[in-house]
């Protein structure tokens, strides 16, 4: 992995860039947690000797881990080092993945069936999983590029898009076969950072970015629009709700919320100058948003207000998602942490309100 550009520059290239780069660069190795990870059978005898493979561990799931996606009901995170580990019981017991072809730091994951998932990371790797998370095999990678991938996204089990720093994107039409460099907005020069991709309840694909910088498409990532955003800093993520709504939040705590496609934004308050750059809607319609110092942001209102608590660990968390009953699952500088999915049971948990 190459980290000297990201390093280099001033310019903010989002939670899972940013904090995968710096923790590699520094050595970090974070082994706090709850939670463990068994190696699954096979294990790395089970891989082709010439194949770079990640090192099994029996702290996958307590070293970094940068974002999560759910496959048939269990979930699949990924990280640092290329570790990839999964569960099948809502977060309680985590297995690393038999099979994964590379020990770069892996920064997004996506699942367009239950079977087959994508995940991206630094060097531009993809790798590709048929079989739920359980191996993975590496259909791409650009050393020369020195990019990060930062998101991946798939419209149909053929048409998918992963996305990074400096403007780079990724398009395959074919299923991951083949992959093809375009831009984000035909003809245009834009460079910014791509930290995320989602896709909203009318079925347009946004893409969050630095800048104060919003994409939207509403023809399924063939074509993307430039959105006019009332803020200059970076957005670090997004999520499509329930009701229709979009939310785009990053630095500084800064959330903002549209009802009209982009047309206008709401700035909603957080009461926190935290960066937030996980989020998830949960089953019962509580809206949950992931960032830097241990603050975890809660909504009961579609995102229009939120209550923030600040976790005693204060840790960097960059993803969420929704755990067995009354529990969310998240992941960040130490791996993956369970904790209660309201405001007020997690102030009673041990969390301070912000």
């Amino acid at each position: 992995m190459n980290v000297n550009k990201i390093t280099s520059t001033v310019r903010q290239i989002g939670p899972r860039a940013f904090r995968s780069a710096s923790a590699t660069l520094l050595g970090l190795s974070m082994v706090v947690g709850t939670v463990g990870v068994a190696q699954a059978e096979g294990g790395a005898a089970a891989c082709e000797a010439s194949e770079i493979q990640a090192t099994p561990s029996g702290l996958a799931a307590k070293k970094l881990l940068l974002d999560v996606a759910k496959a048939n009901g269990r979930m699949v995170a990924v990280g640092e080092f290329g570790h990839i580990v999964y569960s099948d019981d809502d977060g309680s017991t985590w297995t690393q993945a038999n099979c994964v072809a590379t020990q770069v730091t892996l920064t997004s994951v996506y699942f367009p069936s239950e079977e087959v998932g994508y995940a991206v990371g630094h060097d531009a790797v993809i790798l590709k999983t048929e079989d739920g998370g359980e191996n993975w095999a590496q259909i791409y990678e650009d050393f020369d590029a020195e990019t990060p991938l930062m998101n991946v996204f798939f419209n149909t089990p053929s048409y998918g898009l992963a996305m990074g720093a400096f403007g780079f994107v990724l398009e395959t039409k074919d299923g991951g076969a083949s992959w093809a460099q375009r831009p984000i907005v035909e003809g245009g020069e834009d460079d910014f950072h791509l930290n995320d991709s989602f896709r909203a309840k009318d079925g347009a694909l946004w893409v969050a970015a630095e800048f104060g910088t919003v994409y939207r498409s509403g023809d399924e990532g063939a074509t993307f629009e430039r959105l006019q955003t009332p803020y200059e800093g970076s957005f670090w993520g997004g999520i499509g709700l329930s009701d229709g709504s979009v939310l785009i939040f990053g630095m500084r705590g800064n959330v903002f919320r549209t009802t009209d496609a982009g047309a206008t934004w709401t700035k909603i308050e957080t009461g926190v100058t935290k960066s937030f750059g996980g989020s998830v809607e949960l089953a019962n319609g509580t809206v949950v948003l992931a960032g830097l110092n241990g603050a975890i942001a809660y909504s009961d209102d579609m995102g229009k207000s939120f209550t923030t608590i600040s976790r005693a660990d204060r840790e960097g968390y960059n993803a969420v998602i929704g755990a067995s009953g009354d529990q969310i699952a998240i992941f960040g500088e130490s791996g993956v942490k369970i904790m209660p999915n309201t405001a007020a049971a997690a102030l009673a948990a041990g969390g301070s309100s912000s």
